[in-house]
């Protein structure tokens, strides 16, 4: 009996840290798959999905889906519009959470939340990839500069519209710096067409 309430304490201080943690995290820990199972049985925690859990009440910001993707898909990296909409250079919220995965990568499929995937080549799959801590989690999201020059690369994933509404923002809001984002696009393959528009708001402002 004080065993299993040992564990259980475990399991309740492990997610009070992290506040989202896999099952194998859990197990590590030296927690029972028995005593998981009753810790959530009993509403001690809550599954979030397969092999995901948290705490009843843990406190989750707008962003926390990003976090449950990136616990369930660890070499997965936020991309596309959903990139840019973390990064608050889009109003449009995209319906499915955007990552990018290497070429040869398993692809995986998630019972929730809903996703896209969208395969990368090195080195674009590692460039420009930064780390933002959401509900316990550090997020791989691609950085300003590498989440637009994705936008223009992929005309077919993100319309051309909220490409330029985005570099719009950035270079408003000082997100990132023309020369950053120039950088990006011409390391990236898009600086063919990102210039002119790129050009053009630098010269107006």
């Amino acid at each position: 009996m004080n065993t299993v309430q040992t564990q259980s304490e475990k399991i309740v201080q492990l997610l009070s840290e992290r506040t989202m943690a896999r099952a194998h995290e859990i197990l590590k820990e030296g927690v029972t798959a028995a005593t998981l199972a009753r810790a959530v049985a009993s509403g001690k925690i809550q599954r979030l999905t397969r092999g995901l859990y948290q705490l009843p009440n843990a406190e989750l910001d707008a962003d926390s889906t990003l976090a449950e993707v990136s616990k369930q898909i660890p070499k997965g990296r936020i991309c596309m519009s959903t990139a840019l909409a973390y990064h608050g250079l889009t109003d449009q919220m995209p319906r499915q959470v955007w990552i990018a995965i290497g070429a040869k990568d398993w692809e995986p499929k998630l019972d929730f939340p809903s996703i896209r995937i969208v395969r990368f080549r090195k080195p674009y799959l590692e460039y420009g990839v930064e780390r933002h801590m959401i509900s316990g989690v550090a997020v791989p999201i691609y950085s300003v500069a590498k989440a637009l020059a994705d936008a223009f690369r992929n005309p077919k994933l993100v319309d051309r519209s909220v490409a330029i509404e985005s570099l719009r923002s950035a270079i408003t809001q000082r997100k990132a710096s023309p020369s950053e984002i120039a950088q990006a696009a011409v390391d990236c393959g898009a600086w063919k067409v990102m210039r002119p528009y790129l050009e053009a708001m630098t010269h107006n402002g």
